[in-house]
């Protein structure tokens, strides 16, 4: 092998930073990605949740949502939903793999499912908090519509208003 080949090999051996790296992406991208095509969905459970009388069910509410606000509010807080759960799936994989590194050097005497279990819900712990603040945002996207267009309006705006707790208080409030 090459040293250019080595230095790729070494960086994706595990308990290496590129491996965990690799990991994090690839759970940004998948988590991402298919929280991304749920949008809609999504749009239309939170506004049943807000609304149950308006929005009563799926098919009236996706045709209250289309002939109110048109099309394009079924893709309320998509950049929101992409950016958060991309957040949350790279914590998620990388954090699950690095504690599942770390945690047999900790706890000596304890069997692998233990060990995965911990680590699943160690790394599930971080990513849930990493995504409040892009929920945050997403749910007032999607709830309120003159709230903001999106993420990058939205974020300045909630800090400017609710300054930090605003970024959990309003998931923790639903």
């Amino acid at each position: 092998m090459g040293g250019e080949e080595q230095g790729r090999a070494r960086a994706c051996e595990k308990c290496a930073a590129g491996y965990y790296a690799i990991c994090t992406i690839g759970g940004m991208l998948s988590a991402g990605t298919t929280h991304l095509v749920t949008t809609p969905l999504d749009v239309l459970k939170v506004n049943m949740q807000v609304n149950p009388l308006k929005y009563y069910g799926m098919s009236s509410g996706f045709s209250t949502l289309w002939k109110e606000q048109g099309s394009s509010s079924l893709w309320k807080g998509w950049s929101a939903k992409f950016c958060g759960y991309g957040v949350q799936g790279g914590c998620k994989f990388g954090l699950y793999e690095y504690f599942k590194s770390l945690y047999p050097d900790i706890l000596v005497d304890y069997n692998r499912t233990f060990i995965f279990f911990l680590s699943s819900a160690s790394a599930q712990v971080f990513a849930d908090i990493a995504l409040c603040p892009f929920e945050s945002v997403k749910v007032r996207v999607q709830a309120q519509p003159h709230f903001a267009k999106g993420l990058s309006d939205g974020f300045p705006k909630v800090y400017k208003t609710e300054g930090l707790a605003g970024f959990h208080d309003h998931v923790l409030n639903l």
